[in-house]
């Protein structure tokens, strides 16, 4: 399984755009994602990094596997 890279909230939400989702809204210090068609909204912190975990979580809660996160990512 690869590593899963500590990144800034805004590189989150570049990737997660790439992969079809889209900024709701935000509110305080996190940023909500949606997506037509997946139940789930994406909840992402708005912080100086993203901790590993929860991006781990994220990534999975949106339905995909880490390889094809780093690769929205370009790495």
């Amino acid at each position: 399984m690869p590593d899963v890279p500590l990144l800034k909230p805004r590189e989150v939400v570049k990737a997660f755009k790439k992969l079809g989702w889209d900024v709701a809204r935000q509110k305080g210090s996190h940023i909500i994602l949606t997506k037509d068609g997946h139940i789930a909204t994406l909840s992402i912190p708005d912080h100086a990094e993203v901790a590993r975990g929860t991006l781990r979580a994220l990534i999975a809660r949106a339905g995909l596997t880490i390889d094809e996160f780093l690769a929205a990512l370009g790495r």
